[in-house]
């Protein structure tokens, strides 16, 4: 615990300790009292937090008590008591913690739901905490919307800290200190999270900056389903940033439709990278589309205007004829198109408008024969494709897609073709690429496909050229990155340290 915060302190001097996943934590905190006294900077909050209440801490409420008490002496500045503990003390009990000079946090989650959070602050109000620090969990995106709604009508009467757990919380996690959360929470390192959804500081300091984000920043997001694996963040925030637009860029777990088309008008975000599966559901919620998207029946680029409208682009053509225009003519190339989905109607229609001789061959034969038809297209049986030679094979399924499950689609002998272009980017090298790689066959990896059409929405939201490499770049270092994790062996994770950020727009004093 101490060597993970001996490694953040320079970088983030305001550290969480979580006492209640140390065997002994009485007997760690002649340890932790160096520590502070070597970093006089440094800002600590113990947590003692019980099992009953969701923490790691098998000790009674006596037992807690005492750590927290024991904490402020070796130096920690606050002390984080979860609301279930103070509604347990006895009378007076709560007064001795507070006569060792220590901020009180009195703390609530819910592991389930965001429900009644004014009730909740209620039963806080009678311990007057120095912090109300709310936590609940985001089943929906709007859940969001609630917390911070509630943290910008509380923050002029107390100091309150609140996020949504979960992975439909990462919007109050980024955007919670601009509606006067006094501080949020992080991961001290990817991979040590201490709840639900909770990420790394250093990716809410440097692809969130959430150091800078204030109410002139637009909001912008990804949603699909999952959404976890997406490289858009990172990808588009690095463009904002080079291009010094202020804007943010979320991940959005989209499960339903409404509730993201909810989130739209609420927040507001100004635009959103639509991708699976909601790519031609959310065409009939748009008050109009340029005509590739509607024509392909699939919109991947979204535009708020000023009024509240929702306007559609299909920038996923652009993004997989490019790259194949930079290698081979498209006019009476054969093609095959694996998949029937939005990103496979992309691949089919710009095809065909270039004049391809296109095949598909979907899983599922009826949705395929519908796309032939609407498109102009073929389709093809599985036993037809070893017999078949092509030009351009085009995966547009997930399959291969990190974190997806599900068989390849196809083997060795059906890859009888002058070139593979697969639409999965993560990660670089997919189970068909690598196939290609030992056919020694040419390929195109997802990544050039995923740069070109995310550039293009950078300039449809900005109206300014994209820094497209820079944008490759990062998405190259992060999927290398990726890569080097996985072949290495993980460290064990000692889940000790959470770094709370501070608010930089809307300094709190504790008492």
């Amino acid at each position: 615990m101490i060597e993970r915060a001996s490694a953040v302190v320079k970088d983030s001097p305001f550290l969480e300790f979580r006492l209640d996943y140390l065997e002994k934590p009485l007997a760690a905190l002649p340890k932790i009292k160096s520590f502070f006294a070597e970093n006089t900077a440094a800002t600590g909050i113990a947590t003692c937090r019980r099992k009953e209440n969701g923490g790691k801490f098998s000790g009674t409420l006596a037992a807690e008590l005492e750590v927290l008490g024991k904490a402020a002496g070796a130096g920690f500045h606050l002390v984080d008591l979860e609301i279930e503990s103070a509604e347990a003390l006895k009378k007076g009990e709560l007064e001795k913690l507070r006569e060792t000079g220590v901020a009180l946090i009195v703390s609530f989650h819910d592991f389930s739901a965001t429900k009644d959070l004014e009730k909740v602050y209620d039963r806080m109000v009678p311990f007057q905490p120095d912090f109300f620090k709310i936590v609940p969990t985001a089943k929906t995106l709007t859940d969001n919307v609630t917390l911070m709604r509630f943290i910008e009508k509380m923050t002029e009467s107390a100091n309150i800290v609140g996020v949504c757990m979960g992975e439909a919380g990462i919007i109050s996690r980024v955007l919670g200190l601009r509606a006067g959360s006094s501080f949020t929470f992080a991961a001290a390192t990817q991979g040590e999270e201490t709840a639900p959804g909770q990420i790394a500081a250093r990716t809410l300091l440097e692809t969130y900056r959430i150091d800078q984000v204030d109410n002139a920043t637009k909001v912008y997001g990804v949603a699909g389903n999952p959404i976890k694996s997406s490289l858009s963040p990172i990808m588009l925030n690095a463009a904002f940033r080079r291009e010094t637009v202020n804007a943010v860029y979320l991940a959005l777990q989209a499960t339903k439709v409404n509730d993201l088309l909810k989130l739209v008008q609420e927040l507001p975000i100004q635009g959103l990278s639509i991708t699976m599966p909601h790519k031609q559901e959310i065409m009939q919620h748009l008050e109009n589309t340029d005509p590739l998207s509607a024509k392909i029946g699939a919109c991947n680029t979204i535009m708020r205007t000023q009024d509240g409208k929702l306007y559609g682009f299909n920038t996923d053509v652009a993004g997989i004829v490019g790259p194949l225009e930079k290698r081979i003519s498209l006019k009476g190339a054969k093609v095959l198109v694996l998949g029937a989905g939005g990103a496979a109607r992309a691949a089919v229609f710009g095809l065909r408008d270039r004049g391809a001789e296109v095949f598909i061959l979907n899983r599922t034969a009826e949705t395929a024969q519908k796309l032939a038809r609407q498109a102009g297209a073929k389709t093809i049986k599985k036993e037809a494709v070893a017999k078949t030679q092509f030009d351009v094979i085009i995966n547009a399924t997930p399959i291969g897609m990190a974190g997806m499950k599900g068989a390849a689609m196809l083997d060795a002998k059906e890859l009888n073709t002058k070139l593979v272009f697969d639409l999965v980017y993560n990660p670089i090298e997919t189970p068909l690429i690598r196939l290609a790689r030992q056919q020694g066959i040419p390929f195109i990896t997802g990544v050039e496909m995923f740069v070109q059409q995310g550039a293009r929405q950078f300039e449809i939201w900005t109206g300014k050229p994209a820094p497209e490499e820079e944008m490759l770049r990062v998405v190259l270092h992060t999927l290398r990155q990726q890569a080097e994790a996985a072949v290495a062996e993980a460290p064990v994770p000692t889940k000790a340290t959470t770094i709370p950020t501070k608010a930089t727009t809307k300094p709190k004093k504790a008492s």
